[in-house]
C-alpha cells in the first residue's frame, strides 16, 4: 500500500513531488539552521520540509496550522522576483494557508529569535482552534 498523501500534496504534479524530494537533499544552509527548531516536533507540531503545495514548493510546511515558513536569499529582494513571491503567496492564501517569511540572514544571525516568532505563532492559532 502506498503512503497517504495530503489533500495539498495531491494537487502537485509529478513532476513539483519530485523536484521537492530532490531539494530535500540540498537544503541551504539557512534552511538547514532552522530545520533544527522545526524538526522532530520540536515546536509541538509536525513540519514537512520542502513540501510540495499544487505548483509551489514550500520551505517548511505545518499541516495543522495551515503554515508555510519559507526562508529567503538575496535573489527574494530583487524586484521581478518580489513581484513572483507576492503572487506566490496571494495563491497560497487563496488555497487557506498562512505564509510566513524570514531572510537568510535573519534565520543565521537570530534563530532562536526566529524559532520564538514562530513558537508564538503556533501558540495563538492554537489559542484560535
Amino acid at each position: 500500500m502506498g503512503r497517504r498523501k495530503s489533500g495539498i500534496t495531491k494537487k502537485s504534479n509529478a513532476f513539483t513531488i519530485a523536484k521537492a524530494k530532490e531539494m530535500r537533499k540540498y537544503m541551504t544552509y539557512p534552511e538547514a539552521v532552522l530545520w533544527q527548531h522545526l524538526s522532530a516536533n520540536k515546536m509541538g507540531v509536525h513540519f514537512r520540509r520542502q513540501h510540495p503545495i499544487g505548483r509551489f514548493i514550500a520551505d517548511f510546511y505545518c499541516h495543522k496550522y495551515s503554515l508555510v515558513i519559507e526562508v529567503d536569499g538575496k535573489i527574494h529582494e530583487e524586484e521581478e522576483r518580489m513581484k513572483h513571491d507576492k503572487i506566490r503567496t496571494m495563491e497560497l492564501k487563496q488555497m487557506g494557508l498562512s505564509v510566513i517569511r524570514f531572510t537568510n540572514e535573519r534565520v543565521i544571525d537570530d534563530a532562536h529569535g526566529v524559532a520564538d516568532e514562530i513558537r508564538e505563532y503556533l501558540r495563538l492559532c492554537s489559542l484560535n482552534k
